[in-house]
């Protein structure tokens, strides 16, 4: 039988403790960016690797699918350089494109780039290009994997490289690929 000498908290009291627990929980979250460990949220930095002026001949369509319009730009050669790295691209890739129901671009581009020293790199640049609703940029990003073989350009192989893209029409029939290793 439970002891009616006990004084029960009110409503009132039991909305304040409520309360107070809600804002203790939100100052922890604050302290801890994503809320699930006390490990501090540290964004990481990039570092410029190069930049590719990609030439590209003009886009030749593939047809309708489920997904969207396919299509497929022809790449026909380029340069590149960085602070550690310069060359040219070589002709015969592709950019492998879908452009979805809602819009979104999806490239899918590879290709190989000749650095001075005669080593060949394989590029895989796949990019995501959202265009701009009410007045808003483009959203244009990428990742980029390069296989590089063994020797001076090894490094990287060893890198995560995101990227961004820029058109460089109507001047050039040529697109502008900006490479960045996160750091």
């Amino acid at each position: 039988m439970p002891n009616r000498d006990t004084t029960q908290p009110d409503r009132r009291t039991l909305l304040l403790a409520g309360a107070g627990l809600a804002l203790a929980g939100s100052a922890a979250a604050e302290e801890a960016p994503g809320g699930l460990t006390d490990l501090p949220l540290v964004p990481p930095r990039t570092e410029f690797v190069y930049e590719a002026v990609v030439e590209i001949a003009p886009l030749v369509p593939l047809g309708d699918s489920p997904l969207g319009e396919r299509r497929i730009v022809p790449i026909t050669g380029g340069r590149f350089q960085g602070p550690r790295i310069r060359g040219t691209v070589l002709p015969g890739g592709a950019d492998r494109q879908l452009v979805r129901k809602d819009g979104v671009r999806q490239l899918d581009a590879l290709y190989e780039m000749k650095a001075e020293d005669g080593a060949i790199l394989t590029v895989r640049n796949q990019v995501l290009i959202d265009p701009g609703r009410d007045g808003a940029p483009d959203y244009r990003y990428s990742t980029i994997a390069v296989t590089a073989p063994e020797g001076p350009h090894a490094w990287l192989n060893r890198l995560v490289l995101v990227g961004t893209l820029h058109s460089l029409r109507p001047a050039q029939a040529a697109v502008l690929v900006r490479a960045f290793r996160l750091a």
